[in-house]
């Protein structure tokens, strides 16, 4: 990444944030093929340690509620599998793996097992291999569960997992550069708006860049963006706790990405195992904030993983760290596409944790509006800033 000043004076898009989305967005756009603009990204933090994107879980689903979430949930998982297709082809890309040991999203209560049953049938509509199953069922193909309690769990071994979305960042921002993508190391610090445009975009440095479109990609920070053209935004840094940990007695096959109703999750990590789970109080911090706490290993997440699988009562804690969701306060989804009043200021916002496999579809779908003013695959109309304005909730039961 280019330290210092951006070598021209001006660039028809200006994506703010280099991680996982603005990095998507810009490899979109430089492959779109009507497309033939200058894009500049601008990231304060080339080594992105404390970036969303280097503190995930890299997780993807299919298991949504809403047909437009499982959509491009689906996108994503194709992108992934043919992810060498997409670059080309090019013999310097590896193909990163998707580990369909999908999710198991366990239910205590007749209202959160009747739930997970519609959940399904919209899935399965969709053509997602998602089963409904009764607790006799989940012990039959996985007898290492606790299940007392347990009324159904929904599950899923079809293009639904983890993977190596690393690999996807590098080869985004290398191809991105490589189709003459400008990277600077830079932090904005202000906007110039005239009536409904943003003009320019101010740098720490002392630098201005006129521009034709701002893209928003800040993730944490992406209400302090916002606020300096005077527009709220209502997303804010939520800690997660993930933690890696060894077990005296392994499981004899992968354990899918549980879900306790609890809130807290734990699955296969290579040959570790890796939990995690959001804090019982769980305010907004600082950007700076990811001090970890450890007792919540202690007092919540041990006690809850030993009590659903027993074998885990012997454990060795390897690893553990702190990130930040970008947390949409609203409803907990994707905030993507224009403000209504200014029309070349670009949101791809608040994804509270769906950041990472939603990145495809979405840095394809904000390509599209540059290009065409619309949508031209997957109509993400719905993630709009006009229900943030309104105060009207996308519904999705399916949040983590």
């Amino acid at each position: 990444m280019t330290q210092g000043a951006a070598p021209d004076p001006s660039y028809d898009v200006v994506i703010i944030g280099g991680a996982m989305l603005g990095a998507s967005c810009a490899w979109w756009l430089s492959e779109n093929p009507d497309f033939s603009g200058s894009v500049l990204v601008i990231e304060r933090d080339p080594s992105y340690a404390f970036t969303s994107t280097a503190r995930t879980n890299s997780c993807i689903r299919q298991q949504f509620s809403a047909e437009i979430n499982i959509r491009i949930s689906q996108f994503g998982a194709d992108f992934i599998k043919r992810f060498r297709d997409f670059m080309g082809n090019d013999p310097r890309v590896p193909q990163p793996v998707l580990q369909s040991f999908g999710y198991m999203y366990l239910a205590d209560t007749p209202a959160f097992a009747a739930t997970l049953a519609a959940a399904q049938r919209t899935q399965a509509a969709l053509g997602a291999g998602t089963r409904h199953m009764q607790p006799e069922e989940i012990a039959a193909a996985y007898p290492f569960y606790n299940l007392d309690g347990i009324l159904a769990g929904n599950h899923n071994t079809v293009d639904e997992g983890y993977f190596d979305g690393n690999t996807l960042f590098d080869w985004w921002k290398r191809k991105a550069r490589e189709n003459g993508v400008t990277f600077i190391t830079d932090e904005v610090t202000g906007m110039e708006r005239n009536a409904g445009r943003v003009e320019a975009v101010r740098l720490a440095s002392g630098g201005r860049i006129a521009c034709g479109t701002v893209v928003n990609a800040t993730g944490p920070r992406a209400a302090r963006t916002a606020n300096m053209l005077g527009v709220d935004l209502p997303v804010e840094p939520r800690k997660r706790y993930t933690f890696i940990f060894d077990a005296a007695r392994p499981l004899d096959r992968d354990l899918p990405l549980t879900i306790d109703p609890s809130g807290v999750h734990v699955r296969t990590e290579g040959k570790y195992y890796l939990a995690g789970c959001p804090p019982d109080a769980d305010p907004a911090v600082d950007f700076d904030d990811f001090n970890m706490d450890h007792g919540i290993w202690e007092e919540k997440v041990w006690p809850v993983i030993a009590h659903r699988i027993p074998q885990f009562e012997a454990i060795k804690l390897i690893n553990a760290w702190a990130g930040h969701y970008a947390y949409n306060t609203l409803d907990q989804n994707a905030i993507v596409g224009p403000h209504p009043e200014i029309a070349n200021f670009l949101f791809v916002n608040g994804f509270s944790g769906h950041g990472f496999q939603q990145s495809p579809a979405m840095g394809r779908g904000i390509s599209e509006w540059i290009a065409y003013g619309a949508y031209r695959t997957l109509d993400l109309s719905v993630f709009s800033y006009e229900r943030v304005a309104s105060g009207t909730a996308f519904a999705e039961t399916a949040v983590i």
